[in-house]
């Protein structure tokens, strides 16, 4: 357990520097991201406005990476934060590595570096979105709830049959006490007014 513990807190941090880095030198020049990322969003612009304004966009691709990076490398919703960059990953390559549109033979091997580069970081960000650290997921949950729900009804209906079995002979119980007690104290009065009548 104390070695995953070490090994989360390496390779989140290792996993979330590119993010990092990307993601501030794209807010410090976004302009040479624009051009590749405007061949991506062009033809999803007509159907959604917001996706207009590419520079804006890119921005706020590369803010997102920044904070996510940042929340994963300091494990801060580490789950959360990997789901995020893994999402805004997959337009990045597709965008920014279309080796299959390069003429030139030297950058098509570059950007075809870059894309297997990207995909490998997307397993590794995966995994991070998947990592429960040892605790059950929403899944077991989902699988469990009917069993527990069963069982937890099954042990409060024993339980409530036990109880009522258990009042039940403490009132029968009392109630035989009550009685032989009340039997003695009218047989010991009927004694003493006997004694006491006159012969």
């Amino acid at each position: 357990m104390t070695s995953m513990v070490l090994v989360r807190a390496i390779a989140r941090p290792l996993l979330a520097a590119s993010f990092i880095s990307g993601g501030v030198t794209v807010l410090r020049n976004p302009a040479p991201r624009v051009a590749a990322a405007d061949r991506v969003l062009a033809p999803l612009a007509a159907r959604v406005p917001q996706l207009s304004n590419t520079e804006q966009v890119v921005k706020a691709d590369a803010a997102a990476k920044v904070v996510a990076g940042s929340l994963l490398a300091l494990g801060k919703l580490p789950r959360l934060s990997a789901t995020v960059l893994a999402v805004s990953l997959v337009p990045t390559t597709l965008a920014g590595h279309r080796f299959w549109e390069e003429p030139d033979p030297v950058r098509r091997t570059q950007q075809r570096l870059h894309l297997t580069k990207n995909a490998g970081l997307l397993g590794g960000l995966l995994l991070a979105a998947v990592d429960t650290q040892g605790r059950p997921s929403l899944g077991w949950w989902a699988r469990r709830t009917p069993w527990l729900v069963r069982h937890t009804a099954s042990g409060l209906r024993r339980d409530t049959e036990h109880a009522l079995h258990s009042a039940v002979s403490t009132a029968a119980h009392t109630a035989g006490e009550l009685r032989r007690d009340t039997g003695h104290a009218l047989h010991s009065a009927a004694g003493t007014v006997r004694d006491k009548l006159p012969v």
